[in-house]
């Protein structure tokens, strides 16, 4: 029989998931799910990391709801499942970042990020077409966001 643990609703975003913690999160998006032992067995292979800290770490996203824990029967095995799509924390997360950037920025901004990221052509085909939807309905200025009422030109 396998018992199951649910998370209790946390209030808190993907937004605030520690560099750390994204490192746990990638090993049990990309595995699925995982026990304890396969993620202590992972992350030491990546990092050099102590069991102890990677325990916390699997509790702290525990506790903040980014994971679920089932426990196999009678053993002291568990299972970690994420409770957040991985897709759905990285636009969380991009959002969030980008929400704390000057409006007329924002555009820099990703053109900075896509000249220094590795993408598959897919990718790259999927980013044209978006800026070409984009550009349609393209106002020629964005207004800077910094100072109520709007300024015409940021520094």
């Amino acid at each position: 029989m396998t018992q199951t643990t649910t998370p209790a609703p946390s209030k808190t975003s993907a937004a605030e998931i520690t560099p750390a913690e994204w490192e746990l999160m990638r090993v049990v998006w990309t595995l699925n799910h995982a026990s304890s032992r396969t993620i202590i067995d992972v992350l030491q292979r990546k990092r050099d990391w102590s069991e102890s800290t990677i325990k916390t770490l699997l509790n702290r996203l525990t506790a903040k709801g980014f994971l679920a824990t089932e426990r196999e029967g009678n053993t002291r095995r568990f299972i970690y499942r994420a409770t957040i799509a991985e897709a759905s924390a990285m636009d969380e997360a991009a959002g969030d970042l980008f929400s704390h950037m000057c409006a007329m920025k924002k555009g820099q901004a990703i053109i900075d990020v896509l000249e220094r990221q590795e993408m598959n052509r897919t990718d790259i085909e999927k980013a044209i077409a978006a800026l070409q939807t984009k550009l349609v309905s393209a106002p020629e200025t964005v207004q800077c966001d910094c100072l109520p009422g709007g300024v015409a030109e940021c520094k």
